[in-house]
């Protein structure tokens, strides 16, 4: 592991690691809030010197790596993976490779397939290294607000290290997900609320009761966490990236990562571009899309069927919309109908079975699809499995009729 530190993204202020880790400090201790129904403001990013390990991390010895095994490359992860017992790592492992290539309406698209993570979410990859730092400090509690997938994840994950879970969710969360969340053995506190609240409510209790805190955004590892998926495309791409990326965005967490992971790789000179980043959103959450035209936050309360993209108040959404601008990206919107239309038509034709949130980007690439050169490579990423959401799946499939074997025969075997 190497020396690291954290800097502020508001007041660009340097705090040393140890200072932050063992005192459990997630925002800047200088100009950092967490306001309600706000974005959070200081939110702190982790910082490697990456002049230095330009020697390390050639371009040869970066693509042998395993792609989902986020322990080869220590230098560039906040943990000390000494303190790791090696067996527990195996256990967090992803699968090597996500992308997944179809042919689309006449069009090559490219897949980042993240539903068949330990708990079928791209949520993993913030709450193992969230586990880890957690393991590495000695402490054994982690509390996390969640509309349904970063609950569920902190949750199958804990339970993987014998850790003890407290997840706060709101009174809308999907059925599955909740399921899937006590099927884990954590413990679940349903919030007469939204997501915003059950927020606020998990970072009061959690200070008061010393457990680690996982929220995204407030806890930098889990920005941290989330670059990862960069590393795993130039992995699997053989460098050769994606022109564009649409990325499903909530509380602005998993694009202002996979940003960063870009960004690294290009510090590290093994990249000369960043892809283009798309952030998407459902109209009836859409923040982050309407910052970036705008550059001014109204809060306004969530509604979508697209739950783990529903945020009245994007917790991180000046870092999103900064890797929008940077990356050269751009922001669009798609209403319920049409993500719904597209995780039917995902399912059919690639048999991609997503949840709304990640079908929302085949809804906005379809919108869009004309604007891209034929040897443009265009990337969906696909955030989490529709089986988490069955309500939203009722919807387009409709129960069928039982008939008797003969009633089959006649209309079947004639």
């Amino acid at each position: 592991m190497s020396l690291y530190k954290y800097i502020c993204t508001k007041c660009s202020k340097e705090f040393d690691s140890v200072l932050i880790e063992s005192k459990m400090i997630y925002l800047c201790p200088d100009c950092g809030s967490c306001k309600k129904n706000q974005p959070l403001k200081g939110v702190l990013t982790v910082e490697y010197d990456y002049d230095q390990l330009k020697s390390i991390y050639t371009k040869e010895n970066f693509l042998s790596f395993t792609a989902g095994e986020i322990w080869l490359y220590p230098d560039l992860c906040p943990i000390d993976f000494n303190k790791i017992d090696k067996i527990d790592l195996e256990k967090l492992s992803l699968p090597a490779n996500q992308i997944l290539k179809y042919n689309v309406d006449g069009r090559e698209l490219f897949f980042q397939d993240e539903t068949r993570n330990p708990t079928y979410s791209y949520k993993d990859r913030a709450s193992i290294l969230v586990a880890l730092k957690a393991k590495e400090l000695g402490i054994n509690e982690i509390a996390a607000a969640s509309t349904g997938n970063a609950g569920s994840s902190l949750a199958g994950i804990c339970a993987r290290l014998g850790m003890t879970s407290h997840i706060f969710v709101p009174k809308n969360i999907p059925e599955a997900k909740r399921i899937q969340i006590q099927s884990y053995g954590a413990n679940i506190y349903l919030v007469d609320g939204d997501y915003d609240q059950a927020f606020d409510l998990c970072l009061e209790v959690s200070s008061k009761n010393n457990w680690y805190n996982r929220n995204t955004a407030y806890n930098p590892l889990t920005i941290e966490g989330k670059k990862s998926a960069a590393y795993d495309i130039f992995i699997n791409t053989k460098s050769e990236l994606p022109d564009y990326i649409f990325v499903p965005v909530g509380d602005g967490v998993i694009i202002s990562g996979i940003y960063k992971g870009f960004l690294e790789l290009k510090k590290l000179e093994l990249i000369d571009e960043l892809p283009k980043l798309i952030a998407v959103q459902a109209e009836g959450s859409s923040a982050v899309v309407d910052y970036i035209s705008s550059e001014v936050f109204e809060y306004k309360p969530a509604n979508t069927i697209a739950d783990s993209i529903s945020a009245g108040a994007p917790r991180n959404l000046y870092m999103a919309a900064n890797a929008v601008k940077e990356s050269n990206g751009f922001g669009i919107k798609v209403n319920d109908d049409e993500i719904l239309s597209s995780q039917k038509k995902l399912a059919h034709k690639t048999g991609l079975l997503v949840e709304p949130s990640c079908a929302s980007t085949f809804a906005a690439y379809q919108k869009v699809k004309n604007k891209f050169e034929k040897d443009e490579k265009v990337m969906l990423l696909m955030t989490g499995s529709g089986l988490k959401d069955f309500e939203a799946l009722k919807v387009w499939n409709e129960k069928p009729v039982a008939k008797s074997s003969e009633v089959w025969k006649s209309l079947l075997a004639q």
